[in-house]
């Protein structure tokens, strides 16, 4: 039988974001619950070895477990192995599969939709090769579970997270044999300036360049792949130049291949909840509108984290410790004048920091308009549907440049990833914003033993449709080898 059950607070995605958010809440007397489809909390950010690799090599980022074990003490309900898929004709409750697939369905007074982000690909010929990856994935195998991807690895994209990815795969001894960036951000210059204010990060960059100087690994600046080849595994990668992916400059050869364009929130719960969202000019991306404390349009709804838009775990732990000093507010408790200081101070210093990361790398609506003029016809552009570029710009021209149908013409985007992992590309191709792709019903891949069990708890007499939420007018919005990263939250 589906059960159905009612909290103070719903927090979906047990990354630093959910996590600082649901300590801080039960800690003043609320009910909180954090559902989560991993089987640890964490997120990817705090992901835990398995029992026998900490053993092993010890913790990766031991201070994850000490937020767990937090949050556990404050008297957080916490689920793990729950998938949330959905939300049900109310417009409020969470539909969820518990880890025996069985359903639960779940209300908050508050829903807190912490679901992370997950990375932005763009395909080449060759992509579906085995042995191409994204970062975020060569990341967890190496840092979390100690597993090298490869012997002779290239790591790709843009962004600041390709760096502690090539360090993490060195420290396994795995040969990186270079690391090619479509942007400049590594060279001298007034915006680079900027870092000296950050001493903290700094360092870490500096850290990851003196071991990646001492390993001797090339760094090739304005740099991205346009071609993979191999059989049975990727065995060389060819590179362009950014602003003239047509003209290579250098074959590189590999065993394994890690790319990726950064980050890409995960806003799909949050639109079927009826949240507003916009397009981020410089990124593209369908982003909630929120107020500074996370609160969206529809007022019991708040998005945090990663979710919120791309800022790192640091950023995501202080908009999940806003979120919750908000709530408290409104449920009339004394939130100390000392900690809502502190807290606008170090958003204020992280929000300097998003803005100068943003400034260094390019930023994805360039990248958008760069990388479809080196993607040939025959090259697979959705993977889940096998569909190849040449048919998404064929019917382009029939369909006015609307992405919806040129989705529906070609089903371009309609495979279990939902366009996860296509939708950036579908709609640079396009020359379309990815935030017109709907949401849909499930939001992940569901079992169909929750869905049929569900059915059959269901009252034999039809009863009246509920009423749209608030602010239910929204934009339209398994990844085989990607992972979901960044603040990580899984939803």
């Amino acid at each position: 039988m589906s059960r159905h059950e009612e909290r103070d607070v719903v927090i979906v995605g047990g990354g630093p974001a959910g996590l600082a958010a649901a300590r801080r809440l039960a800690a003043a007397g609320l009910s909180v619950t954090i559902l989560d489809e991993q089987p640890e909390l964490g997120g990817q950010y705090f992901r835990r070895p398995a029992p026998e690799v900490a053993r092993v090599w010890g913790e990766h980022r031991p201070e994850g477990r000490r937020l767990v074990e937090a949050v556990r003490a404050a008297g957080v309900e916490c689920r793990t192995g729950h998938l949330v898929w959905g939300i049900d004709d109310d417009g409020r409750t969470l539909l969820v599969s518990d880890p025996a697939e069985h359903p639960v369905r779940l209300r908050g007074r508050y829903v807190i939709v912490a679901t992370g982000a997950y990375e932005r690909p763009f395909p080449f010929p060759g992509w579906q090769l085995p042995g191409v990856t994204t970062p975020g994935f060569a990341q967890h195998l190496a840092a979390a579970d100690h597993t090298p991807l490869g012997e002779r690895v290239l790591l790709a994209g843009s962004g600041p997270f390709l760096l502690p990815v090539a360090c993490s795969l060195l420290a396994l001894g795995v040969t990186v044999a270079g690391i090619a960036e479509a942007g400049h951000p590594y060279r001298p210059g007034l915006r680079a300036l900027g870092t000296v204010r950050h001493p903290a990060r700094l360092r870490e960059l500096a850290g990851y360049a003196a071991r990646l100087a001492r390993a001797r690994v090339p760094l090739w600046q304005d740099t991205v792949v346009v071609r993979a080849d191999g059989g049975d595994r990727v065995t060389s990668v060819t590179l362009a130049a950014t602003a003239a992916p047509t003209r290579a400059v250098r074959t590189v050869a590999v065993d394994a291949l890690c790319v990726g364009y950064g980050f890409r929130p995960q806003s799909d719960l949050a639109r079927m909840l009826g949240c507003a969202v916009r397009t981020d000019p410089a990124t593209g991306d369908a982003t909630p509108v929120l107020t500074s404390s996370g609160r969206a349009t529809r007022d019991d709804v708040y998005v945090i984290g990663e979710a919120a838009g791309i800022g790192g775990a640091p950023t995501a732990a202080a908009r999940g410790l806003a979120a919750a000093l908000d709530i408290l507010a409104r449920e009339g408790h004394d939130v100390p004048a000392a900690e809502l200081h502190g807290l606008a101070r170090a958003g204020r210093r992280l929000e300097r920091f998003k803005k100068l990361t943003d400034a260094l790398y390019p930023a994805p609506a360039e990248l958008a308009r760069l990388l479809p003029g080196a993607l040939p016809d025959t090259a697979t552009l959705c993977r889940c549907e096998a569909v190849p570029a040449g048919e998404v710009r064929r019917v382009t021209g029939t369909t006015a440049g609307d992405v919806n149908a040129t989705k529906a013409w070609t089903r371009a985007g309609m495979g279990p990833c939902q366009g996860r992992e296509c939708g950036f590309a579908v709609s640079a191709v396009t020359r379309t914003s990815p935030d017109v792709f709907p949401s849909r019903l499930p939001v992940r891949p569901v079992p169909v033993t929750t869905l049929l069990e569900m059915a059959a708890s269901e009252p034999a007499a039809s009863e009246p449709a509920a009423s749209e939420p608030a602010g239910s007018d929204q934009a339209g919005s398994d990844q085989a080898r990607s992972e979901p990263a960044g603040e990580g939250e899984a939803a």
